[in-house]
């Protein structure tokens, strides 16, 4: 077989002096008839790719994918909501106490509808719920009765993973929908409010906070609806006055690893210091109980939580957890508080705290059992290009020499890479493979400096964290170029575009899912305008200079061997466009002199799922297919 035929346009565009050339627009049309049957052209190419590995590779993941998923509770007048996906189930079910309430399958027994949040009100007696299908992320938001199940009030109108703030007369909300805060009385109209990406309201509904990235953080007084600034722009803040009547903060303003702080609501710019900044973890998390106040935080990638006085801010213990692993979201009820918790070799399950008795116990364990591989976990540190040690975690089952390894990394928006189960991971493991996590600049595991270090016009450092932890993998013996496989989705997808283009001779093999990859036009679609903070805008002068320094689609040579690489896209994805996947797609099959059977670039188009939840099944089959690619490639004799 060859590629699929790609009309080379004569497309070229000047901005700020700068000749573009963009061979492939016309594959940004994904709906166009050229753009279909070069889709269809490269999915038979793609099922054409020999896998001998993919159905015990199949078969496997779907065991351990059978743990299931458990959430922690949410108390609300006495009943408790939780979500559970027992094994079998395609999609986390959502209960109100032990009775189901609402199962996405049953709604749409195709699996593309996807329960994105919840909010139970007040009392209890009401839920929002928001849904969204076919991968698209654009929520419809409902209110059903806790109780009948029936709907009471929507939809509200496409919103994406809006927070919601129930009034405490449990007759209204507020939430976020096309960036702006919006009252929704039941069975009424929306009151436009103001611009915001995120919104808290106090338990007495009086103190509502606004977040946005053009204005800061604002805090109104709902009885005389005066608005104040509680946190300038530029920083990562979350504020909400907690049942005390205090105004708390986590701030990076001022503190890159976070720091904790209280004011009074009606004088919200004078802050003090309840839990100063750790400079060596990053502060996640916080959760006010009656009695108590914990603290999550991450140190060196690794989830802690720490005890404190809830009036002084003094330490006074720390939260036994079950290993080095990840802690999620706290929720509270009284003096109790429950989180989750998971490692590499450890499902989620849901762990409750006592702030009586300072007693942490299992609350519910995850549903389903599986037989897990005995793996090594080893801490590397590697040193960049400047001199930047860079953490790298490495796990591998017994044994000495090298092996096939996947290099799995991200680097962006302040995301930190931590331990978390993962049925894709352990199946490579077991197969004799190595699997590393490299935490490179740009994450979030080292703080806001570390974060602000691989972003904008200093991008170029988390590729070059990338290609000296590859090349750091190789000189310890873990693995060897031609066993060297990369691996990276959405952000992390530029990331392996970036190394494909500027070290392509340093790995055999790639999977770029979801990626990122024309910067000189990544704000043109899905969520691009929301992302000129991390990487430019490319109608300012001197970012697209930097832009255009490492955008991948616009570094690909001719006549270069590149790496086998596999493109993962999803016809749903609201987030990153799949034109970004296709247009690098074709420029690397015109361009690689590496031969189809050994090298292969190929792309995997999947309809109806988009870039985050999707149901089980479909989560099985893809990382099938994306890790018996890698064994295809990486195993050769």
């Amino acid at each position: 077989m060859n590629y699929p035929y790609a009309q080379r346009q004569p497309i070229v565009e000047v901005r700020h002096g700068h000749r573009i050339e963009d061979p492939y627009r016309w594959l940004e049309d994904q709906d166009s008839p050229e753009t279909q049957k070069w889709l269809a052209a490269q999915e038979e190419l793609w099922r054409a790719h020999p896998m001998p590995e993919q159905d015990r590779l199949r078969a496997r993941i779907a065991e351990l994918t059978a743990t299931g998923v458990v959430g922690p509770p949410i108390w609300r007048g006495g009943r408790r909501f939780r979500v559970r996906r027992d094994p079998g189930q395609e999609h986390p079910v959502l209960y109100a106490d032990d009775r189901p309430l609402l199962d996405p399958m049953a709604l749409d027994p195709a699996g593309t509808t996807v329960l994105d949040a919840w909010h139970p009100s007040p009392d209890g007696t009401l839920v929002a719920v928001q849904l969204s299908r076919r991968g698209t992320e654009r929520g419809e938001l409902y209110v059903m009765d806790a109780v009948t199940g029936q709907l009471v009030d929507g939809p509200a109108g496409e919103c994406r993973h809006s927070p919601v703030a129930w009034l405490p007369s449990g007759d209204g909300f507020y939430y976020i929908r096309d960036g702006q805060a919006r009252l929704r009385r039941l069975g009424g109209e929306d009151l436009p409010i103001a611009a915001a990406d995120g919104l808290a309201l106090s338990a007495d509904g009086r103190w509502l906070t606004l977040a946005s990235h053009q204005e800061g953080v604002r805090i109104g007084d709902m009885s005389t609806s005066a608005w104040q600034q509680v946190a300038p722009p530029g920083s990562r803040t979350v504020a909400n006055v907690g049942p005390d009547g205090r105004l708390y903060l986590a701030t990076t303003h001022q503190a890159p690893h976070g720091r904790l702080c209280v004011a009074d609501p009606a004088r919200p710019g004078e802050w003090t210091d309840l839990v100063p900044e750790d400079l060596e973890a990053v502060l996640a998390d916080f959760a006010l109980l009656d009695g108590a106040l914990l603290v999550t935080r991450i140190r060196h990638a690794v989830s802690e939580i720490t005890v404190h006085d809830p009036v002084t801010g003094k330490r006074g213990g720390t939260i036994k957890l079950p290993g080095h692993g990840t802690t999620g979201r706290m929720t509270t009820s009284g003096h109790e508080a429950w989180f989750t918790y998971t490692d590499y070799v450890t499902p989620e399950s849901v762990y409750r705290y006592d702030a009586r008795t300072g007693a942490t116990t299992l609350w519910e364990a995850a549903p389903g059992v599986a037989d897990l591989p005995e793996i090594e976990s080893h801490q590397l540190v590697c040193p960049s290009f400047d001199g930047t040690p860079v953490r790298v975690v490495v796990l591998a089952t017994p044994g000495d020499g090298p092996r096939p390894c996947v290099l799995y990394g991200y680097g962006g928006f302040g995301v930190p890479l931590t331990p978390t189960y993962s049925s894709y991971v352990l199946p490579w493991l077991e197969s004799g493979g190595v699997f590393a996590f490299a935490q490179v600049r740009g994450g979030g595991e080292e703080g806001e400096a570390w974060h602000r270090a691989g972003m904008l016009d200093r991008k170029q450092n988390v590729f070059d964290d990338f290609a000296a932890v590859a090349k750091a993998l190789v000189a310890k013996g873990w693995t060897t170029r031609d066993r060297l496989g990369l691996c990276g989705e959405s952000n992390g997808g530029l990331l392996v575009g970036a190394l494909l283009t500027q070290h392509p001779d340093l790995f055999a093999a790639a999977v770029c899912s979801a990626p990122v990859l024309d910067m000189a036009r990544y704000e043109r679609s899905g969520l691009g305008p929301r992302w000129r903070a991390e990487y430019g805008s490319a109608d300012d002068a001197e970012a697209l200079a930097w832009l255009l320094g490492y955008s991948p689609y616009h570094h690909v040579r001719a006549g270069v061997d590149y790496p086998a690489t596999l493109f993962t896209v999803f016809g749903g994805d609201t987030r990153v466009d799949p034109l970004h996947a296709r247009k690098m797609c074709a420029a690397l099959q015109f361009a690689t002199s590496g031969p189809l059977e050994s090298r292969p670039i190929l792309l995997r188009h999947e309809p109806e799922v988009g870039h985050g939840a999707r149901s089980a099944g479909r989560s099985v089959e893809l990382a099938a297919d994306m890790l018996a690619f890698l064994r295809s490639v990486l195993t050769r004799s």
